[in-house]
C-alpha cells in the first residue's frame, strides 16, 4: 500500500520474504517505507542496496538490517541478535535496545543504538562506526579491525579483546580489557573524529569525557613469550 509517498507494509498480512521482495524490487528508486506489526520478526531489510528510508514500527528479531548496503533503517523497539551485520554503507538506528554480536563483521557505515547493546558489539569490525548511548555488554569489539565503537555508558569485561586496528571510545566506567587491548592517548585528531561521531549519531556529549582504546600490537605475530595470551 502506497499513502502519501509512503510504502506501508503490514507484516500481520505479508509475510518477511514478500516484505524483502519488495524492497529489492524497486533496487533503482529510493523511496520511503514503513514495516507494521514486525512482532520480532527475524531478517527485516536485509541486503537493501537501493538508499530506501525504512521504519519499522516495533521490535525486530534477528539480523535487522544484515548486509546493508544504502538504506536507512530505523527501528521503533528492541532488536535481536546480529543487527546490521555484515553492514557495507547507508545507517541503522535502534530507538531501545540491541542484543548480542551489533554490528559484526561490519565494513561501513553506521550503527546507533540509542538504548544498551548486549555482548559481543562490534566483533570483527572491518570498518563500520558504532555508536551506542547506553552501555555494552562483555567482548565488545572481539578482534576489531578497522572502524569505530563509540559507547557513551559502560563496557563490560574483555573490551577489545584481540583487537587490530579500530579505535574504541568510553565514556563510563571499563571492566577487565581484553588481551592486547590497552588505553590509549586522545590527541586533537582523535576527540574531532570522536566529536563528528557523536554528532551524526544525535549526542549531545562532549569527547573531553571519553577515554580511547586500541592494539598493544603484541599480538599480531607469534611470540613465544606472549603464549598465553593466545
Amino acid at each position: 500500500m502506497n499513502t502519501a509517498g509512503i510504502n506501508i507494509i503490514d507484516l500481520d498480512t505479508s509475510s518477511v520474504r514478500e516484505l524483502n521482495a519488495s524492497l529489492h524490487s524497486v533496487a533503482e528508486a529510493p523511496s520511503a517505507w514503513r514495516v507494521l506489526n514486525p512482532h520480532g520478526k527475524h531478517s527485516l531489510a536485509v541486503g537493501l542496496e537501493a538508499a530506501h528510508k525504512v521504519l519499522i514500527e516495533g521490535h525486530a528479531g534477528y539480523y535487522c538490517g544484515g548486509m546493508n548496503k544504502a538504506a536507512e533503517i530505523t527501528v521503533r523497539g528492541q532488536c535481536g541478535k546480529g543487527l546490521g551485520e555484515n553492514i557495507m554503507s547507508g545507517a541503522i538506528r535502534v530507538e531501545g535496545n540491541a542484543a548480542d554480536a551489533a554490528g559484526a563483521s561490519g565494513r561501513g557505515g553506521l550503527i546507533v543504538i540509542e538504548g544498551d547493546a548486549s555482548s559481543r558489539c562490534g566483533i570483527s569490525m572491518k570498518g563500520v562506526d558504532i555508536v551506542v548511548k547506553g552501555s555494552v555488554g562483555h567482548m565488545s569489539g572481539f578482534m576489531a579491525q578497522a572502524g569505530h565503537l563509540v559507547v557513551c555508558g559502560d563496557a563490560d569485561d574483555d573490551l577489545g579483546d584481540s583487537i587490530y586496528e579500530a579505535d574504541i571510545y568510553v565514556g563510563g566506567e571499563v571492566g577487565a580489557l581484553g588481551a592486547d587491548c590497552v588505553e590509549k592517548e586522545m590527541t586533537p585528531d582523535h576527540a574531532e573524529i570522536l566529536s563528528q561521531l557523536l554528532e551524526r549519531a544525535g549526542v549531545d556529549c562532549p569527547a573531553e569525557s571519553f577515554r580511547r582504546y586500541g592494539s598493544a600490537r603484541k599480538l599480531y605475530n607469534f611470540d613465544v613469550d606472549n603464549a598465553d595470551d593466545y
